[in-house]
């Protein structure tokens, strides 16, 4: 029975990777650069808001310990999404400052982005399973 919950684990976590990787793909890693390049300024409210996703997966989420970061954050990053189109919502890559103004949303994303690509970061994660103890 362990295994099968062990296969369970490793399914959730790949599937999670796959969300998190095409997330990237679509926003992130276009979505970042161009924060950054607009102004030096957008980079730190990206944080600002990685800090605060961070804190909700930590804080907010019950049993959160015994699941995977990786799971938790496209869990999360799945729910802004489905939320966001169910209120009409559309996608919009920033490309620089001709893309106009980020909103909360783009701004969250990208942040999760920021912290799917720092999971692998042993450092990082260490700090994150403290943090949901």
């Amino acid at each position: 029975m362990e295994g099968m919950f062990g296969m369970a684990a490793v399914w959730a976590e790949r599937t999670s990777r796959r969300t998190l990787n095409h997330l990237h793909s679509q926003l992130g890693a276009a979505g970042l650069v161009a924060a950054v390049a607009t102004a030096p300024g957008l980079a730190a409210v990206v944080d600002q808001h990685a800090a605060a996703v961070r804190d909700i997966l930590a804080a907010g989420v019950e049993g959160s310990a015994a699941v995977a970061g990786v799971v938790l954050l496209a869990g999360y990053a799945r729910g802004l999404l489905d939320h966001a189109r169910e209120a009409g919502w559309r996608l919009t890559v920033p490309h620089g400052p001709e893309s106009g103004p980020m909103d909360w949303l783009t701004f969250r994303l990208l942040a999760v982005c920021t912290l799917a690509n720092s999971m692998d970061d042993p450092h990082y994660r260490q700090g994150f399973e403290l943090e949901l103890r």
